[in-house]
């Protein structure tokens, strides 16, 4: 009780320490502080540089003049990535902060919602003719509470607080997790004080029921009460907590964090370890490594012969320029070569243009004066962006020679090998999203007025999106089966007809209050019909340290690993093997693709007929076997040495740990390193999180915190086993006393101390052993 009210006093100065931070507010007579606890919806607040977002909000103005801020999100989705938000562009256009009280203007913003990945509104104000027009306010324009600006400062205005805040609608209480040591002991204790009121009640019926009876049932009860160990759940409590401290104390497995000390000997119990992919398998560390345009393709050893080919056309544009000609792709004698060439200018082209990835330099008040791309290439310069993804492919760009050196909200320039800088106006951003899995692209040269639509996305949905052709399946999956990431980019050049047509259409949508996401998305899907197939690229994401001796340990040690995943089934199935989750040997049967329930007995059929294979299945294929045919699919798959899930949501991860759970009875331990693993990790066992590239939440969230998955090993297979095997000695002891105190409760020559040492020998001592 000590050490839970001592937890319980540490969160409470945790909350009042968040709720008394001060914020500035802006008013009709100037500006005020403010706690935190008594912001309310409408203020209208500052947040400085690296200052917590205190509520959900809407950015009115930003210190750049840009209107764009970035934001760090790894308390809330698990992110680390800079997130780039942009200012409503009419509050920004103001002269001053206090303008916004002289606007005849009001904000409309959607019920409160648990999704953080969307948001809904629209900004109206009328003008001083009376004529009233609407913005649409999107997820770019919301700042959520938990998150973090990371750059200059901003000024918005409070839409939720409270239990109407995203962050909280997402935060679940989640149940105290209770070990199997702590539940049989809990057991033998009933069955001890069972045994004392049965033995009490026979020595009444002996004695008989005369006189104040009662009396001497408390006496016989109080007499018999050694059996119960009293002491034992004190000194099994104080045990783990010293247990807990030398795990953290380990030099061999340095930065772990025992957040949970109620769970220790949990580790040494393990039958099955879920596991997630990226972050936790791999590094998360994106690597740029092929390059496929269909008739050729460029690998890490071959990049040079790509920036021989950038670099000579845009030589051959300077001097055409130069000589007052068109500026084209360069002319090259061999009609193949210059196909090539026109090729890889065209696919490096889309690389360094389609991306949501802003350049971010170390010397702020020099890109805050608005320096021209000339005088900002030389200077340190690092990527920012919601994936990782996008700033390999960016990268690589630069190290071909195309370089982006500047953007903002409506422009974009990049720095060509011979140094001139191309400009380039942003028209329209379609940023990716898990439903849509594609981003798109529209901007304008500012040289030719040519405007094009550029689109990259995953193959399964720009396979219906480009023109016919016979290699973009084979392709992808060779750099899947390499173990690639890969991406599918397209471009379409629109007419300026073609552009004003969806512009009104699309601004027709944003605007709208019902069904905007559907009407926004077939707008958008209007552009996307027979679009020009320019590449397909391949990144890769590398394993992290010592994988594969730490898989091999774990399955010589009969723990069975399972990867769940939201990546695509050739991928998960290339870092299965690569990582030797399942060995190069090994059989493996690939779940077909199935919807009903004939398919899903015919599937399983087959899937019963092979003997000791992995197993490969997608998250939708495990859907429709739990609908159908839970308990068969449970036994068959259980029996597997290893089971890769892919395409998984993660409450389809966190379903899997409790079906195991529950079917088997083992116990199971979740790891993961992103916000996406928080539901997996609650719901088994033992939960263990990695301080990783995806940022702290799931380490937060986890009863174990680790810094790299080669850890693991030793977590489980010395400090697990070793605090097991004291757990046993625990239940030795109460039964050795129940045992003791049962010969000689009758023996009238014990005396008191008798009956205190013997309670002390069998807990106390063993406690001293942990």
């Amino acid at each position: 009780m000590i050490r839970e009210a001592l937890d319980d006093f540490r969160r409470y100065r945790r909350d009042k320490e968040a709720n008394s931070q001060i914020y500035k507010k802006l008013t009709a007579v100037g500006i005020k502080n403010i706690l935190s606890s008594d912001i309310r919806v409408g203020d209208l607040l500052f947040v400085e540089k690296n200052q917590r977002v205190p509520a959900d909000m809407v950015l009115l103005r930003t210190a750049d003049r840009s209107g764009s801020i970035f934001i760090r999100t790894d308390q809330l989705d698990g992110e680390t990535d800079w997130k780039l938000r942009l200012a409503v562009p009419y509050t920004q256009a103001l002269a001053a902060d206090k303008e916004l009280f002289a606007l005849n203007a009001s904000l409309f913003a959607e019920k409160p919602q648990k999704d953080i990945h969307s948001f809904i509104g629209t900004f109206s104000k009328t003008n001083e003719e009376g004529l009233q027009s609407e913005d649409p306010l999107s997820l770019q324009n919301a700042l959520w509470a938990s998150t973090v600006v990371a750059s200059s400062s901003a000024l918005g205005i409070v839409i939720y607080t409270g239990r109407e805040m995203r962050s909280v609608m997402n935060t679940s209480q989640p149940k105290s997790k209770v070990g199997q040591l702590d539940l049989e002991i809990n057991t033998l204790t009933k069955v001890l004080f069972t045994s004392v009121v049965a033995l009490s009640i026979l020595m009444m019926s002996i004695k008989g029921f005369t006189g104040p009876w009662y009396r001497y049932l408390v006496r016989f009860i109080l007499l018999f009460s050694y059996i119960i160990p009293i002491s034992l759940r004190v000194n099994l409590d104080m045990g783990k907590a010293a247990y807990s401290w030398m795990i953290q104390q380990d030099d061999e497995i340095p930065g772990t964090v025992v957040r949970s000390t109620t769970i220790p000997e949990e580790l040494g119990r393990i039958v099955y370890l879920l596991t997630d992919k990226t972050g936790t398998l791999t590094q998360n560390e994106m690597v740029f490594k092929k390059i496929h345009l269909g008739t050729v393709s460029f690998a890490s050893d071959t990049m040079d012969e790509v920036m021989t080919h950038v670099r000579d056309t845009y030589a051959v544009q300077t001097s055409s320029s130069s000589s007052s000609t068109p500026t084209q792709p360069a002319a090259i004698t061999s009609r193949v070569k210059r196909t090539v060439v026109t090729r890889v200018h065209e696919a490096v082209k889309a690389i360094a243009l389609c991306h949501n990835v802003t350049p971010v330099y170390e010397d702020v008040n020099a890109v805050g004066s608005g320096p021209e791309a000339d005088q900002l290439v030389g200077a340190k310069c690092t990527y920012q962006a919601s994936s990782p993804d996008e700033v390999a492919l960016v990268t690589w760009t630069e190290n071909i020679g195309l370089a982006l050196v500047k953007r903002d909200q409506s422009s974009m320039q990049l720095t060509t090998p011979t140094g001139s800088c191309l400009s380039f106006s942003v028209l329209h951003i379609f940023p990716f999203t898990s439903e849509s899995k594609r981003m798109g692209i529209i901007v304008k040269d500012e040289t030719t007025d040519e405007i094009i639509f550029y689109l990259k996305g995953a193959d399964v949905v720009m396979t219906s999106v480009v023109q016919y052709n016979d290699w973009l399946e084979e392709e992808c999956g060779n750099m899947a089966r390499e173990g690639l990431r890969t991406l599918v980019i397209a471009k379409k050049v629109l007419s300026e007809d073609q552009y004003k047509l969806f512009s009104n259409v699309h601004h027709q949508a944003q605007v709208s209050v019902e069904n905007r996401a559907a009407r926004v998305q077939a707008a958008v899907e209007s552009l996307e019909r027979d679009m020009q197939l320019l590449c397909i690229t391949g990144v890769e994401d590398k394993l992290q340290a010592d994988v594969r001796p730490t898989l091999e340990v774990l399955r010589n040690a009969a723990i069975k690993v399972w990867m769940l995943t939201g990546d695509k089934m050739e991928t998960a199935t290339c870092i299965a093997k690569s990582s030797q989750l399942v060995s190069r040997s090994q059989a493996i049967h690939t779940f077909r693709p199935i919807s009903t329930r004939t398919d899903a007995h015919l599937e399983l059929n087959m899937f019963r007929r092979r003997n000791d294979c992995a197993l490969v299945i997608s998250g939708e294929s495990l859907e429709v076997c739990l609908k159908y045919y839970e308990h068969e699919f449970m036994e068959l798959v259980c029996q597997c040495p290893a089971v890769v899930c892919c395409r998984c949501t993660p409450t389809q991860k966190a379903d899997i740990v409790r079906l195991l759970r529950t079917h088997t009875g083992k116990p199971t331990c979740a790891i993961g390193d992103g916000g996406n693993d928080v539901s997996m990790i609650q719901a088994a066992n033992a939960g263990i999180g990695i301080v990783g590239k995806e940022g702290k939440q799931a380490s937060l969230a986890a009863d174990f915190s680790i810094t790299q998955f080669s850890f693991i090993a030793r977590l489980l297979l010395v400090h697990g086993r070793n605090r097991y095997n004291h757990a046993t000695l625990f239940l030795t002891a109460i039964r050795t006393t129940f045992v003791l105190h049962w010969n000689l409760s009758q023996q009238p020559r014990l005396f008191n101390w008798h009956l205190s040492l013997a309670t002390f020998l069998n807990t106390d001592i063993i406690s001293c052993h942990i």
